[in-house]
């Protein structure tokens, strides 16, 4: 028997509680455990103190008994320690659960699945509902699920319908997965034709989406249960819609706001006046004020992207800029002329700032 201070080899106080030391022992076997180190002498005599160890401070009635005489060899105090099959009993649990070697559910859950969905500009913002055909697989319907016959399927052998083979080891005995069902406890002895004992096939499922308003490029949508089913009773998978929003040829987007340039005359810059514009929400009217630069932007409140929570409503905003007329005719171009040398320094009060930087250079 170890002579080692038991608190020593946990390395927990003296007054540890139950809990603290039954959580230090958890990792200590986790990291000294034989599967985890095999051939490795030290780590196997580590493991069986931290169990004895284990064993003495974990009982109460053996805890208080070893506080007040310590260890006691030969037909003493601790004889009734018995490492034979009640130290499987005592630790089996307890091992199950630190390495997962006790019995492995039969279900698993279903895989997620990605689905790239395209959406107009205009749908992004005002929501849309989409019917989708969405390629999956499905629980087969001639087995349901179950990849046998009827009658098709039968008890493991080999671990007896558990799911796990448990075996001595030294003096404690260990529970592992049973390779022959993969811990499903069992077999398949005569395969569902139209699954091939998969129990599922492929297949073109509908699934109605619900684009919310507001939904941006890249966004994803979460639909619980529409991914690929569970087996034997397990969970099914999740959807998840990634959109795709094409690009509009007037708008674009940053957040809640929106964003589109427009083309102005000179003559509505210089003398300003009323001009109809297009939003997503129909036609305003947008005051340009005598003198606009190109350049210059106007703002229009509430005319953007509903917040997806639907309770703040972004705006628009947009960039004029003055465009040149082309193609004039004599006429035009004497106009012109005419009113260019009518025209002052005073009238380009940007051009004459320009120019005196330029003066005051070095």
């Amino acid at each position: 028997m170890s002579k080692k201070d038991y608190y020593e080899i946990l390395g927990v106080d003296r007054s540890a509680a139950h809990e603290e030391i039954k959580k230090v022992f958890k990792r200590l076997a986790f990291e000294y455990h034989p599967d985890r180190n095999p051939d490795d002498k030290i780590s196997s005599e580590k493991f069986t103190e931290i169990n004895e160890a284990y064993q003495i401070l974990s009982d109460p009635n053996k805890r208080a008994q070893y506080d007040s005489f310590g260890h006691i060899t030969g037909e003493g105090l601790f004889t009734d320690m018995d490492f034979g099959g009640n130290f499987g009993d005592l630790f089996g649990n307890l091992f199950e659960e630190v390495f997962n070697t006790g019995r492995r559910d039969r279900s698993n859950r279903g895989r997620d699945l990605k689905y790239n969905l395209q959406i107009t500009f205009e749908e992004s913002i005002f929501g849309a509902q989409k019917d989708l055909k969405i390629p999956k697989r499905v629980l087969c319907g001639q087995c349901n699920g179950s990849g046998a016959q009827t009658g098709g399927e039968s008890t493991c052998s080999v671990c007896d319908g558990h799911g796990s083979v448990r075996f001595a080891e030294g003096f404690f005995s260990v529970s592992r997965t049973c390779v022959q069902c993969n811990g499903t406890g069992r077999f398949i002895t005569n395969p569902c034709e139209q699954c091939r004992g998969s129990g599922v096939i492929q297949q073109e499922k509908n699934v109605n989406i619900n684009i919310p308003p507001g939904i941006n490029d890249g966004s994803r949508l979460k639909i619980r249960g529409e991914g690929e089913p569970g087996l034997y009773g397990g969970q099914n998978g999740d959807l998840y819609i990634e959109t795709i929003v094409k690009e509009h040829p007037l708008y674009k987007r940053e957040g809640d706001n929106l964003y589109y340039e427009l083309p102005i005359d000179f003559i509505l810059a210089t003398l300003g006046g009323n001009i109809e514009v297009q939003t997503i929400y129909g036609k305003e009217q947008l005051k340009i004020p005598s003198s606009t630069q190109s350049g210059q932007t106007f703002k229009l409140k509430g005319k953007g992207v509903s917040s997806l929570d639907g309770k703040y409503l972004g705006d628009m905003y947009i960039k004029v800029f003055v465009e040149i007329p082309t193609d004039l005719n004599s006429r035009q171009k004497k106009l012109l002329k005419d009113l260019a040398n009518d025209l002052m320094g005073k009238n380009y009060p940007i051009n004459r700032k320009f120019s005196e930087n330029i003066k005051n250079l070095p």
